[in-house]
């Protein structure tokens, strides 16, 4: 696994990035040679975040901790990937390559009432429901945009607050 390593606000010390690559190295059995982590430490105040990004043949994991201490949030978020993987271990197997993100960042507009500050683009691919819930699990995120594979409309895939899943499908 090739790890690419983000500091923000921080200059990451030799011990941190050698406990990073020993705590990867346990995930190694379930990726190919070819996955890519991207590890982003950032500091602030009185908490860091280290946020981790595994992506290979098109599936991305990743998890998102803060703590105190920077290896106490590494730990979690290995922990976190590694419970996620285990999970949906079955469904990956079976599952088809998934499409890579790719992030770019908006200037600020200047005399807008809502600033955006971030837009993220991919491709998407047709998929099923269930596809769609796998791969906005193993983001971590609460949502989670598709096209369906029967349809071939762009639909959106949800986590309810009762633990449930939601679809939104666009009226015509």
């Amino acid at each position: 696994m090739k790890i690419t390593y983000t500091g923000r606000k921080v200059t990451l010390k030799p011990a941190f990035i050698e406990r990073t690559e020993a705590a990867l190295a346990k995930l190694d059995k379930f990726f190919s040679e070819d996955a890519q982590a991207q590890v982003t430490v950032t500091v602030e105040k009185d908490r860091q975040t280290v946020e981790i990004t595994v992506r290979d043949k098109g599936v991305s994991v990743r998890a998102e901790r803060v703590q105190p201490r920077m290896e106490d949030a590494l730990d979690e978020a290995v922990d976190v990937l590694g419970r996620r993987i285990v999970k949906n271990r079955k469904r990956l197997n079976t599952k088809l390559c998934r499409p890579a993100f790719t992030e770019t960042y908006a200037e600020p507009p200047e005399e807008e009432k809502y600033d955006v500050i971030r837009e993220k683009r991919f491709h998407v691919k047709p998929s099923t429901v269930e596809e769609a819930i796998l791969e906005m699990n193993l983001l971590g995120h609460s949502f989670f945009l598709f096209r369906d594979a029967e349809t071939d409309e762009v639909n959106v895939v949800y986590r309810r607050a009762d633990g449930t899943y939601g679809l939104l499908i666009p009226e015509r």
